[in-house]
């Protein structure tokens, strides 16, 4: 697998930039290469990209998810191969600062070209970009959801069907208003191969002070 990391400060605050994020039916609008993003419900959804001409589907998995500090995720499904982590710290009352660690295997002689000439890292620091420039301007999130989800959450295939409920803004424990799992822009893998299930990439700055399964991923504390 190649791995990416990428960092960029916003000018919001932690909250505002971490509801936009799990709004991530929004995410076309700043991904390139992310024609459609569907809520299955609060911890899957399905993708639809399409990057130097090569379509692809796949389904995303929410393997950990704390309010205002990180989201993580693993494709469980499809044409794609990929796990990461997006986290959120405070740099004072209205900035942020956002770090996305990826973890992806490309496939076919159109991704690993793009990999070999650093063009993963390219779209995600363009990814990155886009995102600030969208929250900024608006001021606030289109939306919000701060519901839980722990690692021991993440079992089991993705369903196939289902959809979203509730409105933004909604509090802990209610359906996710929109989105699904974040991540990249069409990064594609084997088709029909389920996702990773090991180690995730590690965060720099980040230890894992949990009171247990201190080696398993994402590297953080798990309240």
């Amino acid at each position: 697998m190649s791995t990416v990391e990428k960092t960029i400060d916003v000018d919001v605050p932690v909250q505002s930039a971490y509801d936009q994020w799990t709004q991530f039916e929004e995410f076309p609008h700043f991904m390139e290469g992310v024609e459609e993003v569907r809520q299955v419900d609060d911890r899957h959804c399905h993708w639809r990209t399409k990057v130097a001409g090569v379509r692809r589907e796949f389904d995303t998995e929410i393997v950990d998810q704390l309010p205002d500090e990180r989201v993580a995720w693993r494709t469980v499904g499809g044409e794609v191969r990929q796990r990461g982590v997006v986290t959120f710290q405070p740099l004072d009352e209205g900035h942020t600062r956002v770090r996305l660690a990826m973890e992806v295997e490309p496939e076919g002689v159109v991704e690993k070209t793009g990999d070999a000439l650093g063009i993963l890292d390219l779209r995600v620091k363009g990814d990155l970009k886009r995102f600030k420039g969208f929250i900024e301007e608006r001021g606030r999130a289109t939306g919000g959801w701060r519901g839980r989800v722990r690692p021991s959450d993440a079992a089991g295939p993705a369903p196939t069907g289902g959809t979203p409920g509730s409105v933004p803004g909604t509090t802990a424990g209610a359906p996710r208003p929109t989105g699904g799992v974040p991540g990249t822009t069409g990064v594609t893998g084997t088709t029909g191969r389920t996702g990773p299930t090991g180690d995730v990439p590690t965060v720099p700055g980040q230890t894992d002070r949990s009171s247990h399964d201190a080696g398993a991923w994402p590297p953080a504390d798990r309240p």
